[in-house]
């Protein structure tokens, strides 16, 4: 038989391939194709047109590649060689048979019997051809043999590739879930598990099928412990369908991981259902932010509502554990005058024992508080029970804490107080929960000074009513007596002049004094308020001065049934205006003297205290109500019992003892008495600031 010819009369074999007579050849993928059965086809082949050689081509581009071989002897056999110039493009050129008896003429000695192999849709994927070493005349039932093997080669082809691009398609697909955020299980209609992307195994660990160990500390949202059938993959294989279905997982430190699920029944042909699909997104950060905000509103409705921070204090600190999760809670508010933080308010979650042993204020540096007031930066121990810790031996060893925050209270430069929570767990320092806990602290700081405006303009009202009263009481009855008893003189005569006129004028010399002495009062004490005033800090020995005014008040009460005590160093020195502490210690123990008119226990302490000299003057007099007491340094301001006793005074000796410690960096209050009288307790830092 001779060589087939394509329609133009062209010849349709090697020597010149033509491009444009090829018809449409499929594209192929090197790694489409494993080979497997090819071997055995082409021996089928051979066999069947009675030729020692059967071949099997795929067509790659302007190459051949065997696929499948039988009777190869190094000429017909070539792994890959170039596509012109062989026999197998004349086949592809035809797109037909191609029978050849002889290839003498063609410079090679054999014949040759090829046919193409094309897929479903027309296109060539391979060549299906016998060869022969010497001429030879193909006969119709071996021409036949070869294009039903053509036919079964184009099924192989087919089915690998599919098998291919299944496989492809697959690695796509799995490629793509796992670059997902979201995790993803399935199962197949009896509940294996089927797939697992990368992200479910980094959620849920390595052991990501379900099992029983699978469902340790796993709960809905209001903790009840979950089942298998619980799950949303399982329930989806009953045909449910949900979405941001929440669960929780409790790990083995107490920590809690929100997961929201959305699962779905998948269903097969025929509408049955072949299986399930799970996907798990965790939402324990955002869940985290919203419990955040829902902290932040809470503290800011505590503050917005409470007439003080004492008040507020333990909201904000119910809010603050309640949110982290932790079981104790404080705020500290500084007393910079005694170099202390006292503590404002404290919290403990409920069924919690902290056996926390909270003193009522801790000196600057000292425990976990007093040293963030210190560094003036928020300090994380991951656990108390460590060597650095800043909590008491005594807490520590009980075990009952192990990690604490302290943050400063600040508003602008100044530190006003410190906030401290405490967990019973190890934990790792959190940017977002430090970032929180500043929020919170500098919310608290600016309602802690915000109150201290108010009560300053509050106290400025006050002073002015009572520089009013003053004026119009404390200033005008001095004058009237000055101008009353001048008058009198004025119209005595001689004899009555001589009788009367020492007393008069000593009645209007007592008035000049008294009103000498307010105005002198006041002036001082507005020189002291607005700056004006020197004070001169030099060292000085405080137990001397205290001393001195001792026997001065000794002398004034002497013949009176009044017992003064005294309990001082033999020296204390400290930086300060030993003319100005001298007036503040006179005032006080002429107040002493002055509340106790049917005699008593006046008593006189001085001590040093840490960083502070401590002096208490206490009385057995009339005594100070407890809602009274701030109000003494307010100016101008007489409790009730002096004004029923009809004590004499203008209220301004307290007011100006203050005035004089704040000037030297102290703090004076009265404090707890036990029985009738009163306790003044006053601060003075020992060190120069």
């Amino acid at each position: 038989m001779g060589e087939r010819q394509d329609d133009t009369g062209r010849q349709a074999w090697p020597g010149g391939l033509d491009e444009g007579l090829l018809h449409e050849v499929a594209e192929l993928h090197p790694a489409s194709f494993d080979g497997g059965g090819a071997d055995e086809l082409a021996g089928l082949l051979a066999r069947a047109a009675h030729a020692p050689v059967g071949l099997i081509h795929l067509v790659r581009g302007d190459t051949l590649r065997i696929y499948g071989g039988h009777g190869r002897d190094g000429v017909w056999d070539q792994p890959e060689a170039p596509l012109e110039g062989t026999l197998a493009s004349a086949v592809l050129v035809a797109g037909a048979p191609l029978v050849l008896n002889d290839l003498t003429e063609r410079g090679r000695k054999g014949a040759y019997l090829g046919h193409p192999v094309r897929d479903k849709k027309g296109a060539v994927l391979a060549v299906c051809c016998a060869a022969d070493f010497e001429p030879r005349t193909w006969t119709d039932d071996e021409i036949a043999s070869v294009a039903e093997a053509a036919h079964v080669a184009g099924l192989l082809l087919t089915e690998q590739l599919a098998r291919y691009e299944l496989a492809r398609q697959r690695r796509f697909l799995d490629a793509v879930l796992d670059s997902l955020h979201d995790g993803v299980i399935a199962c197949d209609d009896q509940g294996r598990i089927v797939f697992v992307n990368e992200r479910m195994r980094r959620l849920w660990g390595e052991s990501s099928l379900p099992a029983d160990s699978w469902l340790e500390g796993l709960t809905d949202t209001e903790g009840n412990p979950l089942r298998r059938d619980d799950l949303g993959l399982f329930r989806a294989l009953q045909g449910d369908h949900l979405v941001d279905s929440e669960v929780v997982l409790h790990g083995p430190d107490r920590r809690a991981r929100h997961y929201l699920v959305d699962a779905h029944p998948i269903t097969g042909p025929g509408g049955r259902t072949a299986g399930a699909v799970q996907a798990v997104q965790d939402v324990t950060r955002r869940k985290r932010v919203e419990r955040f905000r829902t902290c932040e509103l809470a503290v800011t409705t505590a503050l917005a509502d409470a007439p003080s921070i004492e008040a507020a204090g333990p909201r904000v600190l119910e809010a603050v554990g309640t949110t982290l999760g932790w079981v104790h809670a404080e705020l500290w508010l500084v007393d910079e005058p005694a170099a202390v933080v006292r503590s404002a308010a404290r919290w403990s979650a409920p069924g919690r024992q902290t056996d926390i042993e909270v003193p009522v204020d801790l000196a600057y540096g000292v425990g976990l508080a007093g040293r963030a007031w210190q560094v003036g930066k928020p300090l994380w121990i991951r656990d108390v029970g460590r060597p650095q810790s800043l909590i008491s031996a005594e807490t520590a060893a009980s075990g009952a804490l192990h990690t604490a925050l302290a943050v400063p209270v600040r508003e602008g430069f100044e530190t006003l107080g410190v906030l401290t929570a405490f967990a019973d767990t190890v934990e790792d320092p959190e940017d977002e929960l430090l970032a929180l806990m500043s929020g919170i602290a500098a919310h608290i700081g600016q309602f802690v000074e915000k109150h201290r405006v108010e009560d300053l303009q509050r106290q400025l009202i006050r002073s002015k009513n009572e520089y009013l009263a003053l004026v119009g009481h404390e200033l005008r009855t001095p004058l009237t007596s000055i101008s009353a008893y001048t008058e009198l003189l004025r119209e005595a005569d001689e004899k009555s002049l001589v009788a009367d006129g020492p007393r008069l004028l000593e009645v209007i010399e007592r008035n000049t004094n008294q009103l000498r002495d307010i105005i002198n009062e006041l002036l001082e004490l507005s020189a002291l308020d607005g700056g004006h005033a020197d004070i001169h800090l030099a060292p000085m020995d405080l137990a001397e001065v205290v001393r001195d005014s001792l026997a001065k008040a000794r002398a004034a009460v002497e013949g009176a049934p009044l017992v003064i005590d005294d309990e001082l160093p033999d020296k204390l020195v400290l930086p300060g205006d030993r003319k100005r502490l001298r007036q503040v210690v006179d005032n006080l123990l002429g107040n002493a003297v002055k509340y106790s008119p049917d005699g008593g226990h006046i008593g006189v302490k001085l001590r040093a205290a840490g960083r502070a000299a401590e002096l208490a003057v206490s009385d057995t007099g009339l005594g100070v109500s407890s809602d009274e007491r701030e109000k003494l340094f307010t100016g101008l301001y007489r409790t009730s019992r002096a004004r029923d006793s009809a004590i004499p005074g203008t209220g301004l000796g307290m007011t100006l003892s203050r005035a004089v410690v704040g000037k030297h960096h102290g703090s004076i209050e009265l404090v707890d008495h036990e029985g009738p009288g009163t306790t003044v307790l006053v601060r003075l830092p020992m060190d120069a600031r």
